[in-house]
């Protein structure tokens, strides 16, 4: 598996299968007990741009192609690899190299 964080997209790309997600990286989420809590990500979130209610924020996560707030960027990272291998169940495996 491949990962392409950008500013405005993020592309996951499977060995075998090609690119099986390119959404945009945008999170919506609600603040609750001080933690940011994930509300919508990628297309839905996009969405939500500029249309939230008080006590949620959509924001994108990486700036200038640098990530700008950790804690929302692997919250989206981790929902895209979930949906990327929703249907592939134990298939990822080795270690991660960056």
């Amino acid at each position: 598996m491949a990962i392409d964080l950008g500013t405005a997209n993020t592309l996951v790309y499977v060995k075998g299968r090609g690119v099986v997600l390119n959404e945009p990286s945008v999170v919506a989420y609600s603040v609750k007990n001080g933690r940011k809590v994930v509300q919508a990500v990628g297309n839905y979130a996009k969405l939500m741009l500029g249309r939230t209610p008080g006590q949620i924020e959509a924001i994108r996560p990486m700036r200038d192609g640098v990530i700008a707030d950790f804690e929302v960027a692997e919250e989206m990272i981790k929902h895209f690899i979930k949906r990327a291998s929703e249907d592939q169940k134990g298939w990822i495996r080795g270690r991660p190299r960056i």
